[in-house]
């Protein structure tokens, strides 16, 4: 995973530093103001949680959705949630990958809310670095930064080892290398670059997999889990006129830099996708030389498409995307 700086476009959402704050308050307050680990302020909220998604299983989830929709758009967060809701899926989500991997024979403490949630915020923060100046430096930093390392290895400021706290980080690197293999693929599966906090972020639980995937199944419904999903906030934003007109000039600026993309938001799959057949997510020093070769290629293909869309986005998408928003939910 990568740090990238604070930013108000639609590809890098707006930071979520005030949430934060009150959400790690509320913690705190409600556990009385002592302990500070892991799991010190995940106890009371997954078992509310575990008894709020039992009790939200019997209905039916389209008419949840629905109500969730029509509610205040404006307060609504990742998939549609309130902030209440969000917290209560993440605890009971950390609850169970806890279950998972006990039954499987590995030991994972079950991650508070607030500390997944600030995983989810890292990836919005690179002190003195400018959004602007990232970009041109490493686009999304998704290839450009890429080292293939177990997320408990990488930055410590990075989504993914934050997201997963420092008790299972810890956890992690006490185990023998062979071991460290297999409880990583037990806790993500194929892909180690979608830990729960990174991909409760992006929306997309496409790459989650083992016990982070169990859970997911479990406590978020069939229409959060599909690739399709659009967040309701967002799609009443891209249906008003005004936006659609600009992501039609989006399309036309890309397309003259000779790039097809219909949305910022399609860059990432396409490096992914590409990124994945090079490396197949092994570390970089164990690529072939013919493997290393087409890495670089990649790297600066994401440069290049990164920053064309950057460029066609503030121009003519962004602004718009923003009057939009500050009608629709200022205040």
């Amino acid at each position: 995973m990568q740090l990238i700086p604070q930013t108000t476009s639609s590809v890098f959402q707006p930071m979520k530093v005030l949430a934060l704050v009150l959400i790690i308050s509320l913690l705190l307050a409600a556990c009385g103001g002592g302990g500070s680990s892991d799991t010190a302020a995940a106890e009371p909220a997954a078992d509310n949680a575990s008894s709020s998604n039992q009790a939200a299983a019997a209905e039916d989830e389209e008419a949840e959705e629905t109500d969730s929709a029509d509610g205040a758009q404006g307060d609504l967060h990742e998939f549609g949630l309130t902030m209440e809701q969000l917290l209560q899926n993440i605890d009971a989500a950390e609850k169970q990958i806890a279950q998972c991997m006990s039954d499987a024979g590995f030991e994972y403490v079950a991650v508070d809310s607030a500390t997944v949630y600030k995983g989810m915020s890292a990836d919005k923060i690179l002190p003195g670095v400018t959004e602007e100046q990232f970009i041109a430096q490493y686009g999304l930093g998704i290839s450009t930064l890429y080292t293939g390392a177990a997320p408990q290895l990488s930055d410590p400021n990075s989504p993914a080892n934050i997201g997963l706290g420092e008790q299972n980080v810890a956890i992690f690197k006490n185990l023998a290398p062979a071991d460290q293999i297999a409880y990583n693929h037990t806790l993500l599966g194929e892909y180690s670059d979608a830990p729960l906090a990174v991909a409760i972020e992006r929306e997309d639980f496409s790459r989650t997999g083992g016990c982070t995937r169990t859970a997911v199944d479990q406590v978020f419904s069939e229409n959060q889990r599909s690739v399709s999903y659009v967040n309701p906030k967002d799609q009443k934003i891209d249906e008003d006129p005004r936006v659609v007109a600009a992501q039609a000039k989006y399309v036309d600026c890309v397309k003259a830099a000779g790039f097809d993309l219909s949305d910022p938001s399609d860059i990432r799959p396409i490096i992914t996708e590409r990124l994945d057949e090079i490396t197949g997510g092994a570390p970089v020093e164990t690529l072939s030389a013919d493997a290393q070769a087409k890495l670089k290629e990649l790297q600066a293909y994401e440069l290049e498409i990164t920053n064309a869309s950057f460029s066609c986005e503030s121009e003519h998408l962004q602004p718009v995307r923003e009057e939009v928003e500050n009608e629709l939910y200022a205040g």
